[in-house]
């Protein structure tokens, strides 16, 4: 009888730890597919107006002294809060796809379109860390300063990976105000933004941004590994969105100084031959052509008279 029961209570205890091993397993399993939402960004708007500044930025007519000297640099990240278990480290960690490598690599593409510019004669790549958190034009001039330059375009970028249903939809704050972006579950959806202004006027001239959306197809097993790589494809094809428009606005802002002088005074410098006047080695080389189709005539002209008059 003794016997039964020890057999019935081993059994019932048998129950009780098959079933906390069963509740531990799944915990397990389901914490590496918390529901999170994991962003990183920086922003311009943070960056030249932020809120705790007192000083109000008020834009004038931008002067461009040709030709100028361009500055590139990525604008400070900004700490941005995530919702849930860390799925992967995201931006903050060894695993971060938008790199110090991947930023300079950006800065390239964006550089490569101002190199082919006539009127532009320096580009200069800015390190990130003379960037001041929402430093403003105050450190913009000491960067103008410190580098010589008379433009800067700032790059920025937001990207959020959407792993949670309750968020399916990202705002994006430009400087020309929002866009709403949509997103379902492991979607990757980034934002890059090249803003160009004339550090001394305050004045923006033009921008040119890019976005995309890849669509995730991860399980929880490979979640990790699938994130990191959908953020680095996410910036990959944001950039070249970035920079098919940068070409566009690039474009449009040469004919707009020649077409629209009241909003962009345009002086050149001594020395300089761009901007359809004729350096001194080109009016040389007109004049010396002009000489030799003259002489050309008139040698024509004494020959043709000589033939004329015949021998004497």
């Amino acid at each position: 009888m003794l016997g039964v029961r020890f057999t019935k209570e081993m059994k019932h205890n048998m129950k009780i730890i098959q079933t906390l091993i069963t509740g531990i397993s799944i915990t397990i399993l389901l914490s590496g597919c918390v529901p999170q939402n994991t962003r990183s960004k920086s922003s311009v708007m943070d960056y030249l107006y932020s809120k705790s500044s007192e000083a109000v930025v008020k834009p004038g007519v931008p002067t461009l002294r040709l030709p100028i000297k361009v500055g590139i640099a990525f604008t400070p990240e900004q700490t941005v809060s995530r919702n849930g278990r860390n799925v992967w480290t995201g931006a903050y960690g060894k695993g971060a796809a938008l790199t110090s490598v991947t930023k300079s690599d950006l800065l390239e593409q964006v550089a490569d379109n101002f190199r082919s510019l006539k009127f532009v004669s320096e580009i200069e790549v800015i390190p990130s860390e003379y960037l001041i958190p929402q430093g403003g034009f105050e450190n913009l001039d000491q960067i103008k300063t410190m580098y010589g330059i008379d433009v800067i375009a700032l790059v920025s970028y937001d990207q959020v990976q959407f792993t949670d249903q309750d968020y399916l939809s990202l705002s994006y704050w430009t400087i020309v105000g929002a866009y709403i972006v949509s997103g379902e579950i492991n979607d990757t959806s980034t934002m890059l933004d090249t803003v160009v202004y004339d550090i001394s006027s305050k004045k923006m001239l033009f921008r040119a941004p890019g976005t995309s959306i890849v669509k995730g197809s991860s399980t929880p097993v490979n979640l990790s590994e699938e994130l990191r790589k959908d953020s680095l494809k996410g910036f990959d094809l944001a950039a070249i969105e970035m920079t098919n428009n940068l070409k566009v606005q690039l474009d449009k802002f040469k004919k707009k100084i020649k077409n629209k002088p009241e909003q962009v005074n345009i002086v050149h410098t001594a020395g300089y031959s761009g901007g359809g006047s004729v350096s001194v080695f080109g009016l040389a080389a007109i004049i010396f052509i002009m000489t030799l189709i003259y002489l050309t005539r008139r040698l024509n002209r004494v020959r043709i008279k000589q033939r004329t008059l015949g021998p004497s």
